[in-house]
């Protein structure tokens, strides 16, 4: 089993499955899924130093697209709210501050435990799709640019595989 488990992780971190690896777990860490991304994403970096900078804009690409699949599900679960209650969502002081500030509130989407929920209620409120969508691509890449950037070059044999 663990030699199996040791040729699986092998496979998965060359660069032509790397990338789509790294791909599908941003996206799904980017949904309402618990899940991580940056430790794959610098697993792969570490495995393939030249991947860095691909590794982190396919990492950015799969966070934002999950952080748009999010945005959508908001969007039609305020839309299914609104056709079971045929009344306007109650105001909380959450909603209220997403409102206040718009798409570029959906720059913190990359926090952790609020951020995807952010980009939920971004679609919830019907904010401008694009700009979240921008917004969510501009915060997502600066965390993998810091977490990955920092784990390679601050602390570079901090992590070793």
């Amino acid at each position: 089993m663990e030699a199996w488990l040791h040729s699986l992780l092998a496979s998965l971190a060359v660069p032509q499955v790397g990338l789509l690896t790294v791909f599908l777990v941003s996206l799904v860490s980017a949904t309402l899924l618990p899940m991580a991304s940056v430790p794959a994403v610098y697993g792969l970096v570490k495995l393939n130093p030249e991947l860095f900078w691909p590794a982190l804009l396919v990492a950015t690409a799969g966070n934002t697209a999950g952080g748009a699949i999010t945005y959508w599900m908001g969007y039609g679960a305020e839309a299914a709210y609104e056709r079971m209650t045929h009344a306007p969502p109650h105001d909380a002081r959450a909603l209220k501050w997403l409102e206040r500030f718009g798409p570029p509130a959906c720059l913190l989407a990359w926090l952790p435990f609020v951020g995807d929920p952010l980009c939920a209620v971004a679609g919830w409120l019907r904010l401008p799709f694009w700009p979240c969508v921008a917004y969510m691509a501009i915060g997502k890449f600066l965390r993998y640019l810091v977490y990955v950037g920092g784990l390679y070059w601050v602390a570079p044999g901090a992590i070793d595989f």
